[in-house]
């Protein structure tokens, strides 16, 4: 477990410093690059110019709430307040399709300054409204394959953004330390995610890699996911779950059945662990929110455009680990990983 840590230690800190290289043209570590409010504010108040920002959410759960959140910090810290000299206009789809549609029209119809998207869902539905509004996407895995942008360095039309891709090898490496007479790897996901089978894809390689077996079983919404799961735990010793928002927002079924079967389960994002997974070393979704923030005050300062800003990337990670979830399960969470401990809800 030391030798993995250590080694954990040395991915996060060279992850930091290709961020910082790769970004410094947009964007930085949340947790060390701020914007002085008050230039922000005052050329905001000089110019007399107030601003509407559309949010369109795909689905209520705690890494989308998250991610909002960050966002509409960042404006404040800032100079842009909602009430003031902001208004934003937050439409929740609850994780439908045809509302996905309503709220991109109502955007467009509104004409709004810019539009954050938080999930891919929600992004590809305002990108496939418009090619004039300034769009930002959060909690998206992968812009171009998605088909939201021409490519990740480049996008070259109006939706740039933040991605939520996370260390899925050590999150597959983390699994492996935890539950190490794992001889069978399942994982779940939305079939029909653009994100989440880019990221199944990525975890089958890392589980196979590692010569356990890989066994997945996908749902297509909420509906199918006690069902699932209750047919995975069959055919696994421990599961992984991605970043997926049709299972974020389940946990707790999972939960219900993988605390009878005592079943291991490693998740995308530490909400989901708070949820009822085991354990994470996922993205901080507030700090990504907060990051797309500062995308969005260039946008609106006029300093840049979502053609020219490359899609940035979390600067850290973090790890979360369930312990009310271990004891229930029977997994010994190692000294080293003690502090990260959290309390589920």
């Amino acid at each position: 477990m030391k030798k993995f840590i250590k080694a954990l230690s040395l991915f996060l800190s060279t992850t930091v410093l290709l961020f910082a290289a790769g970004c410094s043209n947009g964007g930085g570590n949340t947790t060390t690059t701020t914007q002085d409010p008050a230039p922000a504010q005052s050329s905001s108040e000089d110019s007399g110019k107030k601003y509407t920002v559309g949010i369109i959410q795909y689905m209520d759960h705690v890494a989308l709430d998250a991610a909002r959140e960050g966002f509409i910090e960042a404006l404040k810290d800032n100079g842009y307040v909602d009430g003031e000299n902001l208004t934003i206009d937050f439409q929740n789809a609850q994780g439908d399709q045809s509302n996905l549609s309503t709220i991109s029209d109502r955007f467009v119809s509104n004409n709004v300054d810019l539009v954050l998207a938080i999930a891919t869902p929600a992004a590809q539905s305002i990108a496939g409204k418009t090619t004039e509004i300034p769009i930002l996407a959060t909690a998206v895995t992968d812009f171009e394959a998605a088909k939201l942008v021409d490519s990740n360095e480049a996008p070259g039309g109006n939706v740039s953004g933040t991605t939520d891709m996370n260390p899925i090898k050590e999150q597959i490496g983390l699994l492996a330390e935890l539950v190490p007479d794992a001889k069978t790897v399942g994982v779940l996901y939305t079939s029909s995610e653009d994100n989440s089978i880019v990221q199944a894809k990525i975890a089958k390689e890392a589980i196979e890699s590692m010569g356990l077996n890989y066994v997945e079983v996908t749902v297509t919404n909420s509906n199918d996911v006690q069902q699932a799961t209750q047919s995975i735990v069959e055919k696994c010793d421990a599961i992984y779950i991605p970043t997926d928002n049709t299972f974020a927002s389940a946990m707790p079924v999972v939960h219900g059945v993988t605390s009878q079967s005592k079943t291991p389960v490693i998740c995308g994002e530490s909400g989901m662990v708070n949820n009822g997974g085991l354990a994470t070393l996922g993205i901080n979704y507030r700090d990504l929110g907060y990051q797309t923030g500062l995308m969005a005050v260039k946008i609106l300062k006029g300093e840049a455009a979502p053609a020219t800003m490359p899609i940035e990337s979390a600067s850290r990670f973090d790890f979360a680990i369930n312990g009310t979830v271990a004891e229930e399960i029977g997994i010994e969470i190692p000294a080293e990983l003690q502090e990260y401990i959290i309390k589920s809800e």
